[in-house]
């Protein structure tokens, strides 16, 4: 049967889930192996990650992982090393497919990065919304090391985020970086103390949540959409966007609480 996506808790074995009043908190949980992701955990992650989507109540979602050694340390090598090519190739397209839902989730996801976000870890810290890491975290795509290369969008979302020259020279060298690299490079949004990484995240999506809900959502598939067109064609979309919100219960909530001096009360409609 699918997951009750109205449930506070799901019945996953990787992955922990738990929704607290509008968060939702998804946790890759096998320490271990430093979280590594296996078909089983990116299973389980597809279901979380659906369960937060069609949970009305859930305005946004942190991702993390167990322990405080790594957020992922990257693929399940053990699982990796007997796959041939086309269980290689499906593997990939199945991350692939996992991580888009995330990016593509329409409420903000932020990746709590609390160490190791190495490979497979990286990519899907990448899919996130926002990352927020601990000072001891580091970064970065080892799969040439292995006689691979990213194969859960590395080497498309890479590109997006820090510029392709910077990107080729992590994916290329294999270089594992330190968290304040990943943060000059844009990589990381904010470095924090351990004690403040889920803090932080929460209040990240408190400011958010206290946004309209519909402009939150079309403004992430105005970004995301946009990034994967021409300029003009992401003007177009952004017009588009822009009127279908303008059209909504809570532009008119918003734009008369500004002129009445009060708090707006956005009901997503």
């Amino acid at each position: 049967m699918p997951a009750d996506p109205s449930a506070a808790v799901l019945p996953l074995t990787n992955v922990l889930y738990e929704r607290r009043d509008t968060i939702a908190y998804v946790t890759i949980n096998r320490p271990k192996v430093l979280n590594a992701l296996n078909t089983a955990t990116w299973k389980d992650l597809r279901t979380a990650f659906e369960a937060a989507r069609d949970d009305d109540a859930v305005r946004g979602v942190i991702l993390t992982g167990a322990g405080d050694k790594a957020f992922v340390a990257g693929a399940d090598i053990s699982e990796l090393a007997q796959a041939s090519a086309i269980d290689a190739e499906r593997s990939s397209r199945h991350g692939q497919q996992v991580l888009d839902l995330i990016e593509n989730l329409g409420k903000p996801v932020i990746a709590a990065i609390n160490g190791f976000a190495l490979g497979g870890g990286c990519e899907t810290a990448m899919a996130c919304t926002i990352r927020v890491a601990v000072e001891h975290a580091k970064f970065g795509q080892p799969e040439v090391k292995l006689g691979l290369l990213p194969g859960g969008g590395g080497t498309q979302r890479l590109p997006r985020l820090v510029g392709k020259g910077r990107a080729l020279q992590l994916i290329l060298s294999g270089e594992i970086i330190s968290v304040q690299e990943a943060w000059r490079i844009g990589l990381v949004n904010e470095v924090v103390a351990a004690t403040d990484l889920i803090p932080r995240a929460e209040a990240i999506l408190k400011m958010i949540g206290s946004n309209a809900p519909i402009a939150i959502k079309q403004s992430l598939e105005a970004v995301n959409k946009g990034m994967d067109t021409s300029q003009s064609e992401g003007f177009a979309l952004e017009a588009s966007y822009f009127g279908l919100c303008a059209g909504t219960e809570d532009k008119k909530e918003g734009t008369s609480a500004f002129l009445e001096k009060r708090a707006p009360q956005f009901l997503g409609r």
